[in-house]
């Protein structure tokens, strides 16, 4: 579950000839499903055993269209129902723990390994609903992606966004990161930005022959420590905004009273607000500093006054929330779509050494799911 402006090592894609794919039983029980994932090691870059196991997959169902790209794949009803929903979840994790928290162990009704919580659990979920939900109340697209872990040049999503559109067009999507089986609609915008402090260089035995420009990063700090964020109401869920310094740098040598000192913002926005606009807010609360936009990435509104995200929401029956952080919800929203973030797992625990979730949550979200995408009627 990447943060904007995350990125890992880049690592090598792993062949796969067709006698070694691994077979996925997408017609068992959901946590051995989610347990044959996560033992097909997929650290970014390396998802091809991965990607060739689910596409062998879902070619198995006579009821959907499937296409490959990459290690990305996407498979869809064309059934001409009125609505078109995504099922989306990435098939990449962060690299092993040392020692590797691979294979899968099943303890205390839980099940231990790496990407048990982001995002396997949510990706099993979503093939036994491929599985499962033949004729669905709606049409489904299910997305499988590759480099969600990484820079954002590598997402398979992204790349398919760019590159073929119309296998992303829908009402709605859903996102199976963990959630811990809420509801987390849409996510923040995120930017960073450099804020500079100027001042005049002297010897530091001689201080009053120069201005430390340290010192006057001070007066910066002072508004942050003041400042005061708003909670923003978009499409019903209130979004905690938040300004934070994230890092600090400046002087030259231990005798030298530095000119010049540089204060690295973070500022979480709330999705009522683009990238431009959320940057020139940052300019205002640092008015007469020096401002340099770093990176920045828009947020995804949780559009849940449309029909397909209330019908979604009121069919799940969990609680609903605004997702703090950023997902690949934003990526959804800039191509027109609403999202929000669904599946089994605390968040908390991804990207940990323990990274562990309860099967009971992985058989909840698959049985939300199809109750939801089946409309109260039978596969």
């Amino acid at each position: 579950m990447a943060q904007a402006g995350d990125s890992l090592p880049r690592m090598p894609p792993t062949p796969t000839s067709a006698s070694t794919v691994p077979a996925l039983d997408l017609h068992g029980d959901v946590a051995s499903l989610t347990a044959a994932l996560c033992d097909i090691e997929s650290v970014s870059g390396r998802e091809g055993a991965l990607a060739d196991a689910v596409e062998a997959a879902l070619r198995g169902l006579a009821h959907l269209e499937v296409v490959r790209d990459g290690d990305t794949v996407v498979a869809r009803t064309l059934l001409g129902r009125d609505e078109r929903v995504i099922l989306a979840g990435h098939l990449d994790t962060v690299p092993l723990a040392d020692p590797p928290n691979l294979p899968t162990r099943l303890e205390g009704g839980e099940l231990w390994g790496r990407g048990t919580v982001d995002m396997k659990g949510g990706v099993a979920v979503a093939l036994r609903v491929a599985a499962e939900a033949t004729s669905p109340a709606r049409d489904l697209t299910f997305l499988f992606y590759e480099c969600e872990e990484v820079e954002a040049e590598r997402n398979g999503l992204e790349r398919v966004g760019r590159t073929a559109p119309e296998l992303l067009a829908g009402d709605f999507a859903v996102l199976l990161e963990p959630t811990a089986g809420a509801v987390e609609g849409g996510c923040k915008g995120t930017l960073r930005a450099d804020v500079v402090a100027t001042g005049t260089a002297a010897h530091s035995a001689r201080p009053w022959r120069g201005h430390n420009a340290i010192h006057e990063a001070g007066t910066i700090l002072g508004r942050l420590a003041a400042y005061e964020p708003d909670v923003v109401a978009v499409d019903g869920l209130d979004y905690h905004e938040a300004l934070q310094a994230v890092a600090i740098s400046g002087g030259i040598a231990g005798n030298v009273v530095p000119d010049l000192c540089t204060v690295t913002v973070n500022y979480r926005f709330a999705p009522d607000k683009d990238a431009a606009t959320a940057f020139e807010h940052v300019r205002r609360v640092f008015a007469g500093y020096e401002c340099t936009l770093r990176d920045a990435a828009d947020g995804a509104r949780p559009g849940l006054h449309r029909p397909a995200a209330r019908e979604f929401v009121e069919a799940l029956g969990v609680p609903v929330r605004p997702k703090e952080g950023w997902t690949d919800v934003a990526r959804f929203s800039a191509l027109g779509v609403p999202a929000v973030n669904f599946g089994p797992g605390d968040p908390n625990l991804a990207h940990r050494d323990d990274e562990r979730c309860p099967v009971e949550q992985y058989a909840a979200a698959e049985a939300a799911l199809l109750r939801w995408a089946l409309g109260g009627r039978g596969g």
